[in-house]
């Protein structure tokens, strides 16, 4: 099959019809899984601090040391998290923090090998970009050093948070103490070439043009030829409840239901070298994460028992495993619990 081209690409943003969008991103979809099965991962997120010295000004989440809601969660905290995802039956957590400014390697080393250890059914997928190349810097070691060290203790995978555009002058605006597209990307390049996989994500409706939305398409698929590492891509809108960026720029037209789905149907297409696209329900509500599946998604993504960033932000959704398994039935297809790297784990016939 012929590649887009980022100008195909961006003419198909810009004036596509939806419903052929859609035909055509599910003729992709279908293509690369043709048993018509589409999964989802029983996992929880959780956040083991909420302080963080970026101030992104998109993040509602993040706390300073000496705020007094500011916290580090215990272990033992922790293990009840986990204790209560087992009760459920689930398999992953998926472990990010705010970029904490004191904490070093030795504090993440005992963190994982501690889980790993006592849980060792669970997988760790965790830490995204910016807090390993920031673990990098306030330890004073190399990026491929805590991705070996942490590796060694028991991190499976890492997620693709930190992401946002990947575009400087996107990032520069709405992130401006974050690391940079290029960076971003060599963090996920190390990894994968440590044989550790991950997933890549964008979160769109900011200050971005289309152009850049493709840039990240392309810096994606750029990488993905290179190395293969990304299990997935997901993709969300920006939430801006209670956000510093809201306030800056007052007039942010909120992102349509039409808008995600014309984005999501485009990185079906464009990106043919990843194998699984989520629907992100939390941010888009159980009925249009539907649609997503629809618009050449085939994961649902993680019943999401916690999930504290996007909430902060004002997305409230919550689902349930009977739910997904119900909206997947009802598009005809075959709902599936999977795993981490998106092994099958039960077939709900």
């Amino acid at each position: 099959m012929q590649r887009l081209t980022k100008e195909e690409a961006l003419d198909l943003i810009k004036n596509a019809d939806l419903k052929e969008l859609g035909r055509m991103a599910t003729a992709r979809k279908k293509e690369l899984h043709p048993k018509g099965i589409t999964t989802f991962v029983v996992d929880r997120n959780i956040n083991y601090t909420n302080i963080c010295w970026v101030d992104c000004k998109f993040c509602a989440f993040y706390r300073h040391e000496k705020d007094a809601d500011a916290y580090v969660l215990s272990f033992e905290e922790i293990d009840a998290k986990i204790d209560e995802l087992l009760e459920i039956g689930g398999t992953q957590i998926l472990f990010q923090g705010g970029v904490h400014p004191k904490l070093k390697i030795e504090w993440y080393e005992d963190l994982v090998e501690h889980i790993h250890t006592k849980y060792p059914d669970i997988t760790i997928h965790g830490f995204s970009a910016i807090e390993i190349d920031f673990i990098a810097k306030v330890s004073r070691i190399s990026v491929e050093e805590v991705l070996k060290r942490l590796h060694k203790k028991g991190l499976a995978s890492i997620p693709g948070a930190g992401a946002e555009i990947l575009n400087d002058r996107v990032r520069d605006i709405i992130a401006p103490r974050k690391i940079d597209a290029d960076v971003w990307i060599d963090v996920h390049r190390k990894a994968h070439k440590l044989g550790i996989k991950s997933t890549a994500t964008m979160m769109y409706g900011t200050v971005e043009s289309d152009e850049e939305i493709l840039e990240h398409f392309e810096r994606v698929r750029n990488l993905q030829d290179e190395t293969g590492g990304f299990r997935a891509f997901i993709m969300w809108s920006f939430q801006s409840q209670n956000t510093e960026l809201a306030r800056l720029i007052p007039n942010l037209p909120k992102p349509s239901s039409n808008r995600y789905l014309r984005l999501l149907a485009v990185a079906r297409l464009y990106l043919d070298n990843i194998p699984n696209i989520q629907s992100s329900w939390v941010t888009q509500g159980p009925y249009i994460g539907q649609m997503a599946l629809m618009f050449g998604a085939n994961d649902l993504g993680s019943t999401m028992m916690e999930e504290n960033v996007v909430r902060s932000a004002g997305a409230g959704f919550r689902m349930a495993k009977e739910e997904m398994v119900r909206l997947i039935r009802d598009i005809g297809e075959t709902p599936a619990i999977r795993d981490t790297a998106y092994n099958t784990l039960e077939v709900f016939a």
